[in-house]
């Protein structure tokens, strides 16, 4: 048994970090319609940036801030300076943010270099919690806890702020809500600096699983691509529940089945997007 509840914990803890890039993503995607590849270079960078601060002070919490906030400066700085030019422009954007993600991945590599690292953990959480005769990971279980909050507090703004009925407003009809006096760039701005800062969220989180190189720039970001697809445009639930799906669907298929292992994440995409072109939650 103890397999298994190791496996969930594994899944579980990718699973969220998943959601913290495929949230901001799908957000993205469903107010603006802005198809951003660049998303897992701001994962790349916020997992390098926050490794030097971990290693040179020390603090956990001070490398998550640091982290964050550069690629937040970076995500605002894409969207006023190159994408606010280019909305409805589908080829152009896909371009642009291609071409972000290897100016970004090449500009971590010659600042860091390119061999592959691991974040310490903080050690309040480093070590193991026993239940029973089972042993969890400390620091894995901090990841599911903040993966949870985040979607509730995500959840809880869409829902019940002004913010989020604006969101909610623009993804249903953009024109609408232009006609209604928002100021849809502001707010495009807005979810845009969101996104990016999940994304440095993730990237810090991740860090001491995942760790920092250069090829998660490109595999995280085919992961959360596939949660956005199975989940749905514009869906903050449909991005949860996809992400749990994906994150342990993943895991144990690379335990039971790893020769298989990208079969077990794409034949669902693929069998979603047959019967739902717009993903289980995603608007018709």
């Amino acid at each position: 048994m103890s397999f298994w509840y190791l496996q969930a914990i594994t899944g579980l803890s990718f699973a969220m970090l998943l959601f913290l890039l495929a949230a901001g993503l799908s957000l993205i995607f469903g107010l603006m319609r802005i198809i951003n590849l660049a998303h897992g270079a701001l994962y790349l960078v916020a997992s390098y940036l926050s490794l030097s601060v971990m290693r040179g002070t020390g603090s956990f919490l001070l490398a998550l801030l640091v982290g964050a906030a550069a690629v937040t400066l970076i995500g605002l700085f894409m969207e006023r300076r190159f994408l606010n030019r280019l909305y409805r422009m589908e080829l152009a954007q896909v371009l642009l943010t291609f071409g972000f993600l290897f100016i970004l991945s090449d500009l971590t590599q010659w600042v860091w270099g390119g061999e592959p690292q691991i974040m310490p953990k903080p050690a309040l959480f480093a070590g193991s919690l026993r239940l029973g005769e089972m042993m969890f990971p400390i620091y894995r279980l901090l990841v599911i806890a903040v993966g949870i909050v985040v979607a509730v507090l995500l959840g809880l703004i869409q829902q019940y702020t002004s913010l989020g009925a604006k969101v909610r407003a623009g993804v249903d009809d953009a024109e609408m809500t232009r006609g209604l006096g928002v100021d849809l760039p502001r707010l495009f701005t807005g979810v845009f600096a969101m996104g990016a800062m999940l994304a440095g969220v993730g990237g810090v989180m991740g860090g001491p699983i995942i760790g920092a190189n250069l090829d998660a720039a490109f595999e995280i970001l085919l992961f959360a691509f596939v949660v956005v697809i199975i989940g749905g445009m514009g869906s903050l639930k449909g991005a949860f529940l996809a992400s749990l799906f994906v994150g342990l669907i993943d895991t144990f298929g690379k335990a039971l089945f790893p020769e298989y292992s990208l079969f077990t994440i794409f034949a669902p995409m693929a069998i979603v997007l047959a019967i739902r072109p717009t993903g289980l939650f995603g608007r018709t």
